[in-house]
């Protein structure tokens, strides 16, 4: 994700794989980028919604290398809340990694 990420397009990416995978997880560097990552999350939550799926999201501090400067980074794991609640972190995480957007 960056600032001049859709949120729209990104919402509608989010949901198809949460739909077929039951998760997602999102990095995101600056405040920007962090701002349309938590509008597509929030157009996702309705996307989703009718379906049954109810999204829940995790942040967690990354450290990434960029253009060989390191950054923090922000990392959002965006999972079904019924498949959150029966999984452990650790399987989670490893399951979104697989998936990321």
């Amino acid at each position: 994700m960056s600032t001049r990420s859709n949120p729209n397009s990104v919402a509608g990416a989010m949901a198809g794989v949460v739909r077929s995978s039951g998760g997602v997880l999102v990095q995101v560097v600056g405040a920007g980028a962090l701002n349309q990552a938590i509008k597509a999350i929030a157009i996702a939550r309705g996307y989703v919604a009718a379906g049954g799926i109810d999204l829940v999201c995790v942040p967690t501090f990354a450290e990434v290398e960029i253009d060989g400067e390191r950054r923090t980074a922000i990392r959002l794991r965006i999972q079904d809340r019924a498949i959150a609640g029966d999984a452990t972190e650790a399987q989670m995480d490893a399951a979104a990694a697989s998936r990321a957007v």
